[in-house]
């Protein structure tokens, strides 16, 4: 990955914000408890973390990515925004990273995934680990590209074409893996078709006693 945005990371956000939808309004649906925490897997450039310290001021935030190339860039950002005291970056595997010793807490109050999923070949098993992160009452959150189902199909073509080059797979049954996820832990499971299709959004709502995941 670090080979994939060395450059790109320059470019990253300017770039993104016209087609990576959604991610704000899930930052602005957070809501963690005061004082709560609340870490992003694959945070890639800090963007949506720095958000989400400006939305929520009183969560503690936590990111990890694979790429040390975007955590460069991420720290740097995070320094630039004033958060440096707030925010604890880490370099991990989303599919399996040790958060404790990583970032002294095991769980999180709320826990998202924006654009990752798409981008990791084995994304099943990251939102496993994901889950795994949750508090006990806490949220995962979810967003990524959807199936373009109320879009034009030349559109899907082309957009999943291009995408590609950039080693981009939209994940056609992730609502379902997410559902399967919240039964697991016991929790249950919203879904959301946004802007016809082009975005998808699963938030995973765990009780406050869950069930341990199958393995």
């Amino acid at each position: 990955m670090d080979g994939v945005y060395r450059y790109q990371r320059h470019i990253y956000d300017l770039t993104r914000k016209y087609y990576l939808l959604g991610r704000d309004g899930l930052i602005a649906d957070l809501a963690p408890p005061p004082g709560g925490t609340v870490l992003e897997i694959g945070c890639g450039t800090g963007r949506n973390l720095i958000a989400a310290g400006n939305a929520w001021p009183g969560a503690r935030l936590y990111g990890v990515d694979i790429s040390e190339a975007m955590l460069e860039t991420a720290r740097a950002s995070v320094a630039k925004a004033g958060m440096t005291g707030r925010v604890v970056l880490a370099q991990g595997d989303a599919c399996d990273f040790d958060p404790q010793a990583l970032f002294g807490h095991s769980t999180f109050d709320r826990v998202f995934i924006s654009y990752a999923l798409s981008m990791i070949p084995a994304w099943e098993a990251a939102l496993r680990q994901a889950a795994r992160c949750v508090s006990p009452g806490g949220r995962l959150e979810v967003v990524d590209f959807g199936q373009q189902e109320r879009l034009p199909a030349i559109w899907k073509r082309a957009l999943f074409g291009w995408l590609g080059q950039f080693h981009v797979s939209p994940r056609r049954n992730m609502n379902a893996a997410v559902e399967a996820v919240a039964r697991d832990r016991g929790g249950r499971c919203e879904n959301r078709s946004l802007y016809r299709g082009y975005t998808v959004r699963s938030t995973l709502i765990l009780s406050d006693t869950p069930r341990i995941a199958a393995t």
